[in-house]
């Protein structure tokens, strides 16, 4: 009999627990971003496989550079989840970027800025009616650190501490970490 009523309290304890966890997810709700360079998504099946790991990682918002695409190739960066897909393009297919937010998130976009270079792109809004600023970077393979340091100079109103800032910087952190076909910049 005992045995049942603890088991009786556990359940209410258990109940109670739910319950305050539930209101502390309404209360601080988390976001996950993701960011990853692929290197080209022209091919159906790269495309497939990127696809297939952003529905694995379940991100609130993934990030990706060097898509390659023109801005008429938003149908190839759908993905069944992320709805809201925002890029920027250069006129020929290289460089690119592209933010993929999930469709289980509140998230209300006020502005897009991009480049025609397709270098990078900024989106403001609010996450969980939180203001937030997230840039997504895709550097060029040289002169990275000046063109880096140009861009946040550029949109240094737009950065708060509620930016978060993703990408591909191409920045060796060492000699040892640039290619042997790469000039290493001492910018």
């Amino acid at each position: 009999m005992d045995r049942l009523k603890h088991t009786g309290r556990e359940t209410k304890e258990t109940q109670e627990n739910r319950k305050t966890s539930n209101r502390m997810t309404a209360l601080s709700p988390h976001a996950s971003t993701l960011t990853l360079n692929v290197n080209g998504l022209n091919s159906p099946i790269k495309r497939h496989r990127v696809a297939k790991w952003i529905k694995e990682q379940d991100p609130t918002i993934c990030c990706l550079q060097e898509t390659h695409l023109s801005s008429k190739d938003k149908h190839k960066l759908r993905v069944k989840g992320w709805r809201t897909i925002l890029q920027a393009n250069s006129k020929q297919k290289k460089a690119g970027v592209a933010i993929l937010i999930s469709d289980k998130t509140d998230f209300k976009i006020r502005q897009v800025k991009k480049d025609i270079e397709g270098q990078y792109i900024k989106i403001k809004g609010t996450l969980h009616q939180e203001e937030i600023t997230l840039i997504n970077i895709y550097a060029p393979n040289t002169g990275a650190p000046k063109f880096i340091k140009q861009l946040l100079t550029n949109l240094k109103e737009d950065i708060k501490n509620n930016t978060i800032i993703v990408g591909d910087l191409n920045i060796p952190l060492t000699s040892m970490d640039g290619s042997s076909r790469q000039k290493i910049n001492k910018e």
